[in-house]
C-alpha cells in the first residue's frame, strides 16, 4: 500500500517554493530519475489515474480504479477531492493534480504492478509529464496515455487501428509514440512514465484497449474523474420528471 503521508506530499515536491519557476527546476531533477527500462513483473493489478475539477475548479478530483490485468473486471475505485492549491500553468500539471491522485491511491489499499495515467510521461518539454512525476515518486510503472500532443513532432500516421509512429523532440529523441488505438480515430500520445520502455509503453497500452478509443484503466478513471455517469444519470432523471 502507498503510503501517503504528510511527509510523502514534501519529499513529492521537495524543492518548490510555490513558483512556476522552481516548479520547472524540480521538474528537471527528477525527469534525471525516470528509468525508461521495463522494470516490472507479471501484470496482475493495473490501475487508471485522471483527475476532472469542480465548483469551477477550486476542487480537485482524482480518480482511481483498480482492474484485474487478465480480464478487466474492475476491482475498485477511489475518489479524493481536495481543495486546488495552483492555477492551470501549461506544462505544470502534475503539481497542479499530483496531491489529489496520491491522496486517492493510498486510499486505493492495494498496489498496482502498472498504472495507466491520463497525461503525458517523458512526451514534455521537461521529460516530467505527470505520469513520469506520478512513476518516479512512488516508485512505481506507469504510462502516459495523453489525448493531445504538449511537445514534439511526428510523421503521418496510418489510419487503422495500431498504425504508430515515433513522437520526436527537436534533436531528434524519440519521446513517446503517436498511436491510432481505433480505426480513424483521433490518436493518442503514449510515453513512458517510469520504469516502462518507449517500446512496451503503447503495446501494453493497445493491450487494454477494447472496443473504445483509451484503454480501458484511463476510460474507467475519465468516467469517474468527470461525473460522467453522474451527470447522465442526472439528465435522465430530468428527462422522467418532464
Amino acid at each position: 500500500m502507498i503510503t501517503t503521508t504528510p511527509q510523502r506530499w514534501s519529499d513529492a515536491f521537495s524543492g518548490w517554493d510555490g513558483s512556476p519557476a522552481a516548479a520547472r527546476e524540480v521538474q528537471k531533477q527528477l525527469a534525471s530519475q525516470v528509468v525508461l527500462e521495463d522494470e516490472f513483473g507479471p501484470l496482475r493489478l493495473i490501475a487508471g489515474v485522471d483527475v476532472g475539477f469542480e465548483e469551477g475548479g477550486t476542487i480537485t478530483r482524482a480518480a482511481v480504479v483498480l482492474l484485474d490485468a487478465e480480464t478487466l473486471e474492475p476491482l475498485a475505485q477511489t475518489l479524493a477531492r481536495i481543495p486546488t492549491s495552483m492555477p492551470y500553468i501549461p506544462g505544470l500539471l502534475s503539481f497542479r493534480e499530483l496531491p489529489a491522485v496520491l491522496q486517492a491511491l493510498d486510499s486505493l489499499g492495494q498496489t498496482p504492478d502498472l498504472i495507466f495515467s491520463d497525461g503525458h510521461g517523458i512526451a514534455h518539454p521537461r521529460g516530467l509529464g505527470i505520469a513520469a512525476h506520478l512513476g518516479v515518486i512512488t516508485g512505481l510503472p506507469t504510462i502516459g496515455v495523453a489525448k493531445k500532443i504538449l511537445t514534439g513532432q511526428h510523421d503521418v500516421l496510418g489510419e487503422q487501428r495500431g498504425d504508430q509512429v515515433d513522437l520526436v523532440d527537436k534533436g531528434g529523441k524519440v519521446i513517446g509514440t503517436v498511436l491510432r488505438s481505433k480505426d480513424k480515430v483521433r490518436p493518442l500520445i503514449i510515453s513512458p512514465g517510469n520504469r516502462v520502455s518507449l517500446a512496451s509503453a503503447p503495446q501494453l497500452v493497445m493491450r487494454y484497449v477494447t472496443r473504445y478509443r483509451l484503454p480501458e484503466p484511463t476510460r474507467l478513471a475519465d468516467r469517474l474523474a468527470s461525473r460522467r455517469d453522474e451527470k447522465r444519470a442526472s439528465a435522465q432523471r430530468s428527462m422522467d420528471l418532464e
